[in-house]
């Protein structure tokens, strides 16, 4: 395993754009890099970046961000993936992430499941015929007293294996796992065929791993012993300059 870097929140310091932030992952010996919303980004001098470097494009956010449980959303839905397609084949299949929307109101959460599932399996057709993946993630969040429907593991695999599509795979996030105690081995049990990538932050504060109360070592024994050996996504709010950051997240999760 390895470091993806998000450049919303790291490589900030004298790098105004997302290009300059690319090349100072890189100059950091960060492989990968992510971002939120692509619509207002620079593409064309994200492109030159990642081939100048050989840095890789992770992931990216569909935008709008629309509803999963809600069917009068759907439409919109499935057009802001289509829209996002373009961009995963221009950056060699860059992971496509949504969530799914905040919980709706006095409607059984099987029905909010079941509009989920429906939404995806299209939504994963689509992504898969253009040989790209949506990457659903599970967000701890609350609005107006009400959270994601889809804020654990647990759930969004659920969803998941539900779609059952190789255009849909799981972002898990262990920052937002956390906020719920959710218990990592349990929620993922025999299912890290669907984990596509995982993000990492600690908590409190969304900080680098070690800076907080996330017992780390073990989350890294419990990747390693459900086979995950894809990327680290560092999504946090670097505490220190970037070289100190990235050793505080070598350290604490045990990687190079």
């Amino acid at each position: 395993m390895t470091f993806a870097a998000c450049i919303e929140w790291m490589f900030t310091n004298g790098n105004d754009d997302l290009a300059s932030r690319i090349r100072a992952a890189h100059a950091a010996g960060v492989p990968g890099v992510e971002f939120h919303l692509w619509r207002e980004k620079d593409l064309d001098a994200i492109e030159r970046a990642l081939d100048d470097t050989g840095v890789r494009l992770v992931s990216f956010c569909v935008e709008p961000r629309c509803s999963l449980v809600d069917p009068a959303d759907h439409d919109k839905v499935l057009a802001a993936i289509a829209d996002a397609i373009p961009v995963a084949q221009r950056f060699s299949g860059a992971g496509m992430v949504v969530a799914s929307g905040f919980t709706r109101p006095d409607v059984p959460a099987q029905e909010q499941f079941d509009a989920a599932v429906s939404v995806l399996r299209r939504a994963a057709e689509m992504a898969h015929a253009a040989g790209t993946v949506l990457w659903l993630e599970p967000v701890y969040m609350l609005l107006h007293g009400q959270r994601m429907f889809v804020d654990t593991i647990g759930r969004g695999l659920d969803i998941v294996a539900a779609v059952d599509s190789p255009g849909l795979r799981l972002l898990a996030d262990v920052y937002h796992a956390a906020q719920t105690n959710e218990d990592l081995a349990e929620a993922i049990g025999d299912r890290m065929r669907y984990v596509a990538h995982v993000q990492v932050a600690d908590t409190p504060g969304r900080h680098e791993p070690g800076t907080g109360t996330i017992a780390w070592p073990a989350v890294m024994d419990v990747l390693r012993a459900k086979g995950y050996d894809g990327l680290v996504g560092l999504e946090y709010f670097p505490s220190v300059d970037d070289a100190g950051s990235l050793a505080l997240a070598r350290r604490a999760l045990g990687l190079a």
